[in-house]
C-alpha cells in the first residue's frame, strides 16, 4: 500500500493526485469546467489613487497639505487655489464614478475621472510623472466644472 503524501490509490488501483483542500472536482463529477468561485481582486492603477485623493481636497474632505508630498512644480498651488475655502458645510459628498488613463510615454499618465455629486457631473483631468524613487507625483490638475 502507498502512504506518500501527495497521492492516494483509487478504487481501481489507479493512482490519483490530490491536490489540496477545495482543488479538485467533487466525487463524481465529471465535468472538468471548474465552477465560478469569488472575483479576483483588481489591481487598480495609480491614477485611481490620485483621483480620489485629489477629489477629497477639492471637496474640502482633507486638507491640501495631505497632497504636499505628492505633487511637483505649480501642481500644489493648484490645489490650493481649487479647494473650498470653508471645507465644512451641507454639502453633499463628490465620488468618482469613473477613472480612466492615457499612457503618452513610460513614467507619464495622463488620467481623468468624471465625478458625480447627486445628479450632477463634473470633470477632472491630471497628469501624473514618476519620479527617480519610481514615486507617482501629480503634476498638473484642471477641473472642469464647479463641485457644490
Amino acid at each position: 500500500m502507498d502512504t506518500t503524501t501527495r497521492g492516494t490509490i483509487g478504487g481501481d488501483g489507479s493512482r490519483r493526485r490530490v491536490t489540496g483542500p477545495g482543488r479538485g472536482r467533487p466525487a463524481g463529477r465529471r465535468d472538468p469546467r471548474r465552477p465560478g468561485g469569488p472575483p479576483r481582486a483588481v489591481r487598480l492603477g495609480p491614477h485611481h489613487w490620485f483621483a480620489d485623493r485629489l477629489l477629497a481636497v477639492v471637496s474640502g474632505r482633507r486638507p491640501v497639505h495631505s497632497l504636499l508630498g505628492h505633487t511637483v512644480g505649480a501642481a500644489y498651488q493648484q490645489l490650493v487655489t481649487l479647494a473650498p475655502a470653508d471645507p465644512g458645510g451641507d454639502r453633499l459628498s463628490p465620488v468618482v464614478r469613473q477613472c480612466g488613463r492615457f499612457t503618452p510615454r513610460p513614467g507619464v499618465i495622463e488620467a481623468f475621472a468624471r465625478i458625480a455629486t447627486g445628479d450632477r457631473l463634473t470633470a477632472m483631468a491630471f497628469r501624473l510623472e514618476q519620479g527617480p524613487d519610481l514615486r507617482w507625483r501629480c503634476a498638473a490638475i484642471e477641473l472642469q466644472g464647479p463641485l457644490p
